[in-house]
């Protein structure tokens, strides 16, 4: 699942036909917004993923946090085929992931898809979950990325948010080591005047506020013919060295290991080619 361009819809619904008819890799609904009734906004959800599903989209949805008590009302309503993943507002510690993931689980197994499907992507909005974001970026096996909140974060640390310049750089730089160093994808919440300066530094995609800047995103964080051709060489080496037996290989003065190939083969899918003979997580002996 590309994860690019990400278009946010408002809990009225508002820029629904424009996203479903733009380039936009994935819409992002709300449950969370505590000022419309949650049965009203979770009905616009389900009929979101359904239509974002039949538009090839991939569909995305804010939750409420476990202890709300409302999330699994949640996920009753939207945990149906076409749901991609779910964000998790104000994440700020395991528990959080894996109680969200224990309801995940409850309403795949009842509805017959295969457990796992639906990806959580908890959100980076606070100084304390930013604090833990390593250990939140593996708190479940679904986990497959962190949401950076700037303006979130900017208002929980007292600070400014800014478009531009590096008031933030140390908090988006920590929740991009997080996501990558546990095989996840850096996402990023902004307007669409960031777009170029995020994708320098190292985010795999961004959630707008609505369409205008999809094509750019788009651009932005497909990986460019140098970074696929690293990676295609990545993939070479890393095979020709398991056929060896060695647990890893060399290119150049580079060090190729399983986790090295499997970032490879990622970027590869980000820039939508289909790969094979992906490494297993865990695929060298313990000694």
């Amino acid at each position: 699942m590309r994860l690019r361009g990400i278009v946010s819809i408002g809990p009225d619904g508002a820029g629904l036909e424009a996203a479903l008819a733009s380039e936009a890799d994935a819409l992002a609904f709300t449950v969370a917004d505590a000022s419309v009734d949650p049965a009203t906004l979770r009905r616009a959800a389900h009929e979101g993923i359904v239509r974002a599903r039949a538009a090839g989209k991939a569909a995305l949805v804010f939750v409420n946090h476990p202890r709300s008590h409302l999330l699994r009302d949640d996920l009753d309503v939207l945990v149906v085929e076409g749901l991609g993943g779910v964000f998790l507002p104000h994440t700020v510690e395991p528990q959080d992931v894996r109680d969200l993931a224990v309801g995940l689980r409850e309403f795949e197994y009842t509805r017959g898809i295969e457990p796992g499907t639906v990806a959580a992507y908890p959100v980076i909005d606070t100084a304390r979950g930013l604090l833990r974001a390593r250990e939140l970026a593996q708190a479940a096996p679904r986990v497959a990325g962190l949401l950076f909140d700037g303006e979130g974060y900017a208002n929980d640390v007292g600070a400014r948010n800014e478009e531009h310049g590096p008031r933030l750089a140390a908090a988006r730089g920590e929740v991009v080591a997080a996501a990558r160093a546990h095989e996840g994808l850096p996402l990023v919440a902004a307007s669409a005047l960031e777009i170029t300066q995020l994708a320098h530094w190292g985010f795999a995609g961004i959630l707008l506020p609505d369409a205008g800047g999809v094509l750019a995103a788009n651009g932005a964080f497909t990986p460019s013919a140098a970074a696929i051709a690293r990676a295609q060489e990545t993939i070479v080496v890393y095979e020709a060295a398991r056929a060896e037996g060695a647990w890893l290989g060399r290119a150049g003065g580079r060090v190729v290991d399983a986790h090295t190939a499997r970032a490879a083969h990622r970027t590869l899918r980000q820039a939508g080619l289909e790969t094979t003979n992906e490494p297993q997580d865990v695929d060298q002996p313990e000694s």
